[in-house]
């Protein structure tokens, strides 16, 4: 989950390596470092902590140079220290390099340079990859990492320069990202083109087991046979200004605020004129498979794997199909039953989430198709799978994720419909009120943004509990697991969503005056329910934060705490309610002074399993 920068060019290296770092600082903020190349010598400095520390740092030296690497990191392979921090030289300082990854076989290879009489001055496997590239230079770089790579196993996206070589950088992937970015006279490799985005639109995606190198002689690249391949150059419409905060004080609040225009680019063009039925183009030639499809099985992580929840109950019971979902970390390790008419959905923001990569491989081994759900185009998990609906939540840089989750469920409902009508299991009238309702989110979305204040008051009241717990009924289940998890992950406050009548199985136990309770108390066939048990949690001295439909005005006398979302039905409700979730969980982080936009012990994009 690391980030990487490389840069190589006519400018001055720190500046654009140091800029591109702090958009990359989403994948990594346990330590940070760079290395330039000027005059002969590589010079690096690092430090434990986030960018600005490694700024710092760099105020007390002066670093000149065309040719540098930069890295923000996120510890695997030993714990945050000066040591473990990257960039990694050889020990004679010929050889400097960055790496995102895993090498698996670091042990076996770290002991067998070590009987050589290489010695190491970090826990990292990097280290140990970089005195292997070491090893093999002898005045050909591109040749000393592919001889290197060939040796090991694991993951990596890998920028290496050498203090002989002043124009030259390598750089290499497999299973990690890494594009490259080509600009006038300078060139570019990141984990991300967020990083370069300033600079050129012009980008190289590397595919698992190239290997580039960037100089005076353009771009080449090779496979790790050593024979050259050619490159797609893709032209990137990412605004630059859209990755800025603007006025807002953090990008997930930016980022809460965007849903509205989020959703909306998400259903443009999605919704046939007659508002009969939702348009896949990309699926049309699909469509026979999608009819005789017997299962669908989700893979996907965190946030995505809520998402995936939610699809559960909307397909199983608007499209008949029977829905399993899985944890993808779970999924290729458990031996599922897939066959031919098994689609596999995977769910990503990223895209690039190591676990649910694996995933597509084990599915399509077993010979099942691949749909996946992504905001990112051109990466790892759209390029691997037989069909890819895209989410059009543009770029989402704060770590919890926000318009991601809501553009995933206004994807899923257009799905549902799609399916639901392909497969006959839909009638054109149930399809019609379904899509109007949708089309409605975007402006019931930003109504909500009218209970800040409150939710603002709330968050000031609730901020010093230890523990909160989540409850729901059918899809508002998942939500409450969205809503625990945001709360976790940016307050560190204890939370857990559970299903509401599964309280009375174990977690009522827990329920006193100092343990709040969140209820998703909206309308459907469940409400009576979620009242008895909004009850049992008042009857045992709990507070309750109900989040409600506008009509239901008789949560108020129950309810501690109650924020309204505009009226709708249950599926549509449970997307609106996903809103006050997130500024809940914001305010409360914020009310507690958390760092919201980088939790501690956590990274945007999962790219390690």
């Amino acid at each position: 989950m690391c980030g990487i920068v490389a840069y190589s060019g006519s400018g001055d290296a720190l500046p654009v390596i140091l800029d591109g770092l702090k958009y990359l600082e989403y994948r990594g903020y346990d330590s940070a470092g760079v290395a330039i190349l000027n005059d002969g010598r590589i010079e690096t400095v690092r430090a434990v902590g986030k960018i600005s520390a490694l700024e710092q740092k760099l105020k007390k030296q002066t670093l000149k140079g065309r040719l540098g690497i930069g890295h923000t990191r996120w510890a695997t392979h030993g714990h945050p220290s000066l040591e473990n921090s990257h960039p990694h030289g050889t020990a004679d300082g010929r050889i400097v390099a960055v790496h995102n990854g895993i090498i698996e076989n670091f042990n076996v290879l770290k002991n067998q340079l070590l009987s050589e009489g290489i010695a190491f001055q970090s826990e990292t496997d990097t280290e140990v990859l970089v005195a292997l590239i070491g090893k093999y230079y002898a005045g050909d770089l591109e040749q000393a990492v592919r001889a290197a790579l060939n040796e090991v196993t694991g993951t990596y996206a890998l920028a290496v320069i050498a203090r002989d070589r002043p124009d030259e950088l390598v750089v290499a992937k497999k299973a990690s990202p890494l594009c490259i970015g080509l600009g006038r006279g300078e060139v570019f490799a990141a984990s991300d083109a967020l990083a370069f985005i300033k600079h050129t639109n012009k980008a190289v995606y590397l595919k698992d087991g190239e290997i580039a190198t960037l100089g005076p002689q353009g771009l080449v690249v090779k496979n790790l046979q050593g024979k050259k391949v050619s490159y797609k150059i893709t032209e990137l419409s990412l605004d630059p200004a859209s990755i800025e905060k603007g006025e807002y004080p953090h990008y997930m609040l930016k980022e809460i605020y965007e849903q509205p225009r989020a959703v909306q680019d998400t259903l443009d063009g999605r919704i046939s004129p007659q508002n009969d039925g939702a348009l896949f183009a990309e699926l049309e030639k699909h469509q026979e498979y999608l009819i005789g499809v017997n299962k669908i099985v989700i893979a996907a992580c965190g946030t995505s794997w809520h998402a995936g929840l939610v699809a559960k109950y909307l397909l199983e019971k608007h499209a008949r199909i029977p829905v399993e979902v899985d944890y993808a970390a779970e999924f290729r390790y458990r031996y599922p039953v897939l066959d031919e008419k098994t689609l596999v959905m995977t769910i990503s923001q990223s895209g690039e989430t190591a676990d649910t990569i694996a995933a597509i491989g084990e599915a399509q081994a077993l010979g099942a198709r691949v749909l996946s759900i992504v905001n990112m185009p051109a990466s790892t998990i759209a390029r691997d799978s037989d069909m890819v609906v895209y989410t059009y939540a543009g770029r989402e840089i704060g770590v919890a994720s926000t318009k991601a989750f809501t553009t995933q469920l206004a994807v899923i409902c257009l799905l549902t419909v799609y399916l639901g009508r392909l497969r006959s299991s839909m009638s054109e009238e149930y399809a019609a009120g379904m899509l109007q309702n949708l089309k409605r989110v975007p402006n019931e979305i930003a109504k909500i943004f009218g209970e800040v204040e409150h939710i603002k008051k709330i968050a000031g009241a609730f901020a010093r509990h230890s523990n909160v717990l989540y409850l729901g009924r059918g899809v508002g289940f998942p939500i409450a697991l969205e809503g625990a998890l945001k709360l976790k992950e940016i307050s560190y406050i204890h939370a857990e969503g559970y299903p509401a009548a599964e309280m009375k199985h174990g977690p009522i136990a827990l329920i006193d005056e100092n343990m709040p309770t969140v209820v998703l108390a909206f309308k459907g066939r469940r409400y009576e329910k979620i009242l008895g048990n909004i009850m049992e949690v008042k009857a045992r001295k709990g507070r309750l934060i109900a989040i409600a439909s506008e009509s239901n005005d008789d949560i108020d006398r129950v309810a501690d705490e109650v924020i309204r979302i505009p009226d709708a039905t249950e599926s549509i409700s449970a997307v609106l309610a996903v809103i006050p979730l997130q500024l809940l969980a914001y305010y409360i982080a914020v009310e507690k002074g958390c760092s919201v936009d980088q939790p501690r012990n956590l990274a945007k994009s999962v790219t390690v399993e």
